[in-house]
């Protein structure tokens, strides 16, 4: 029998090193991301106890995702149980500065590449049915809205939609669902962060304070979990309470 394994993508940093380091304490996981020698260092932080599989991949590469990931799935003998979109491309920029490139690079790396591994998921000859459960790491900008990020907005917001869309599609048998986190310190917001006056004026936005990759990865392993077992096409906000605050 196949062993059943949770994948992982965007392992290599941020929120989804963290998770897969979290994970692996229950779980077998496959950690995908493109850079090989960050993901041999999360796998450094995965538990022993189960197995840490590395599939290196650059998302980017849409056209290749169906073959390279059902190759992998093969020749490892591995299921997968649970998928996890972490990967993620944000890069500010104007709608006067707007580039092709900028879109297509953020679409394929945050939405057309979830889609591509989520259909490799559901063939049963490739994934003998085994899934059960998908998260997609949205924004809480999905459903609001900020200066020179429309390119990596607005495919937040398509992530959530593809959501909701799958999680009709794809149920009894597969629960789908996203995570909304708000401000989090990782390598891709270090750069806002270390802007100190921006820094402090978004702290005052979040009543709770600013978030830790930690707090997406508890929200995330209840969603795969036994206790989510009737939650289904939901939109999960983790943001301090970001979004209710209107105390201006």
């Amino acid at each position: 029998m196949n062993k059943e394994f949770i994948l992982i993508t965007g392992a290599s940093s941020g929120i989804g090193k963290e998770i897969s380091a979290q994970l692996s304490f229950n779980f077998n996981v496959v950690l995908c991301g493109r850079n090989q020698e960050k993901l041999n260092e999360t796998k450094l932080l995965c538990s022993s106890n189960n197995e840490s599989l590395i599939f290196q991949f650059d998302l980017s590469d849409i056209s290749n995702i169906e073959n390279s990931l059902s190759s992998f799935i093969k020749e490892n003998n591995i299921v997968v149980s649970h998928f996890i979109h972490c990967a993620g491309y944000m890069k500010m920029q104007p709608l006067k500065l707007l580039s092709l490139d900028n879109l297509q690079q953020t679409f394929s790396t945050n939405v057309f590449s979830a889609a591509m591994i989520c259909k490799v998921l559901i063939k049963r000859k490739i994934n003998l049915s085994s899934l059960k459960s998908i998260v997609l790491i949205s924004s809480n900008i999905s459903d609001r809205g900020a200066k020179a990020l429309a390119a990596y907005g607005a495919s937040k917001g398509a992530i959530d939609s593809l959501m909701r869309c799958l999680a009709v599609e794809l149920a009894p048998s597969v629960r789908v669902n996203s995570v909304l986190p708000g401000a989090v310190r990782t390598e891709m917001t270090e750069n806002i962060f270390a802007n100190e006056e921006v820094a402090n004026r978004m702290e005052k936005t979040y009543p709770l304070g600013i978030g830790c990759s930690e707090d997406i990865a508890n929200a995330v392993e209840f969603l795969i979990s036994e206790k989510a077992r009737w939650i289904t096409g939901q939109q999960l906000t983790v943001d301090g309470g970001r979004t209710v605050d209107i105390s201006g």
